[in-house]
């Protein structure tokens, strides 16, 4: 397994991680609908090309198959190819993360409760919650932070 940050975001790896994406969503955000999951699919490569660190993990035969966006000690995005999800990868992106980008906080879909509950296994706890989404969507946001040391 190969984790590095992209600083080359072609658009094959913008298509890559784009189905990393898919496939996540759709084992893991059991409250979003088919034609949801395609609307919100739309907003991705934006997304992929604009965050400020994109750290990508690599299988042994070069394939993309997890990502992680981090901005300002924010994790912004992470997900997982559905069949690759169990296997410490997650782990491995965020122990990354907290230590090579400072993070420190993240907000998670509260309707998705294997992702709370590996953040909160991963030290981060919920500080706030939000009826909406980002996007005003009647989607519960739990917005957790590592406690202060």
């Amino acid at each position: 397994m190969k984790i590095y940050e992209a600083t080359d975001r072609s658009p094959e790896l913008i298509d890559a991680l784009l189905q990393v994406w898919e496939s996540s969503v759709r084992a893991t955000h059991l409250f979003l609908s088919g034609s949801e999951i395609l609307n919100i699919k739309k907003y991705v490569p934006e997304a992929l090309r604009d965050v400020e660190h994109l750290i990508v993990a690599d299988d042994e035969n070069g394939s993309q198959v997890a990502f992680m966006g981090v901005e300002n000690g924010s994790v912004e995005m992470l997900f997982i190819q559905a069949e690759e999800r169990g296997k410490g990868l997650g782990r491995q992106l965020m122990e990354k993360g907290i230590r090579d980008y400072s993070v420190n906080r993240l907000a998670v879909n509260e309707q998705n409760p294997q992702a709370k509950g590996f953040y909160e296994h991963m030290g981060f706890q919920v500080c706030r919650r939000t009826e909406l989404d980002e996007q005003g969507n009647p989607y519960p946001l739990l917005y957790m932070k590592l406690p202060d040391l």
